[in-house]
């Protein structure tokens, strides 16, 4: 096998287990095949730079990457290179630039470490291009298809589980309803994992519709019982009751979900007259030191990378299945969404235990 040399980015929004993944990268394809790692700034958009802005690793450097929230590569979720935003208002096709940039690089293979949407793109970039590719998942969403896990979920969720921990003891000092909204985008993996984790009395997802009237009446028995606090956790996408998205317009003219958890407030003090207050964790999940089990997924996931390479199988997506690590096809990995199933076993141990989904 003759020496390589790889290139590694990181796309999408950021997560905990990110330069874990790197940090493994490295260690394995430079450490036991004497491979040349490259790390690609800021996603694509630095291989679309003149000259592509590469960071050098070697190993003695690397070791700290384990514990280090974020990415030391940059990454962005904004930009759809194939119609890219430029500064006179009008859109270009840029995946070209993207190819050339790779090529200028010499590059063997690249590892692309993403979420489904950023996969998506960039496969068809490397079908475009001829670009070796080797997908890595990571999403604190959860909802890419096929993998059980992916980087940054767990640590999440211990953020979130730590939250509701904290809530816990306000809610019963003052007799009030805690409502913590959590991220998740379309999928409700956070809100379920979290809401047992740390004993939500009430969980809203949104693959299971609610009705306030059996929300606030779970509420209300609780208080009968003498139980004069409820503490309810919610993910970012469930709807109004009439099914309504709640969002909210951001800097850039881009409507993202939020706020779900205030219109919930409102409409629990009304019905219950319970004092309601609101925590919204917004990115505070998304960063921190990564969890020992989004350390061990990640540095699974990045030896699992290099060995696809080391074997040519390309156009691959590495899975965490039956605990192990597969390789398959990025078309399958991406083909389904991964979304809470209402029958899943964590929603029928949330209902054992008396949780409430509303519903």
């Amino acid at each position: 096998m003759g020496r390589k040399r790889i290139g590694i980015l990181t796309s999408g929004g950021d997560c905990a287990g990110l330069n874990a993944v790197i940090r493994a990268v490295v260690h394995h394809a430079m450490g036991n095949y004497d491979w040349e790692v490259l790390g690609i700034c800021h996603a694509t958009n630095g291989l679309m730079s003149r000259p592509p802005l590469v960071k050098h690793f070697d190993l003695d450097t690397v070791d700290p990457l384990l514990i280090a929230g974020g990415t030391i590569l940059g990454t962005t979720n904004r930009g759809n290179p194939f119609a890219y935003p430029m500064s006179d208002g009008t859109v270009r096709d840029r995946t070209d630039e993207i190819i050339e940039g790779y090529r200028q690089l010499e590059l063997d293979a690249l590892i692309g470490v993403g979420g489904d949407g950023s996969l998506a793109i960039l496969r068809k970039i490397a079908q475009q291009g001829g670009i070796n590719l080797v997908g890595i998942p990571k999403t604190i969403d959860n909802d890419v298809g096929i993998t059980e896990r992916s980087i940054g979920f767990d640590t999440a969720v211990n953020i979130a589980t730590e939250a509701l921990d904290r809530l816990h003891f306000t809610a019963a000092s003052h007799d009030r309803v805690m409502i913590l909204e959590v991220m998740g985008r379309d999928a409700g993996h956070i809100a379920l994992n979290a809401g047992i984790s740390g004993g939500a009395h009430v969980i809203l997802i949104p693959e299971i519709p609610y009705k306030l009237e059996t929300l606030c009446n779970h509420i209300k028995k609780r208080q009968a019982r003498g139980q004069n606090y409820s503490v309810v956790i919610v993910s970012e996408a469930v709807c109004t009751e009439s099914g309504e998205s709640v969002t909210k317009l951001e800097q850039f003219g881009e409507c993202r979900l939020g706020g779900i958890g205030r219109y919930l407030a409102d409409k629990i003090t009304d019905r219950t007259g319970a004092e309601t207050r609101v925590t919204t964790l917004g990115h505070v999940q998304r960063g921190g030191i990564p969890s020992p089990l989004d350390r061990l997924l990640a540095s699974s996931f990045g030896v699992a990378a290099v060995e696809a390479i080391a074997e040519e199988r390309y156009d691959c997506m590495v899975t965490w299945q039956n605990r192990q690590v597969v390789a398959v096809p990025i078309t399958e990995a991406i083909a389904t969404y991964q979304a809470v199933d209402p029958q899943d076993t964590l929603v029928k141990t949330a209902r054992g235990l008396g949780v409430c989904f509303g519903d």
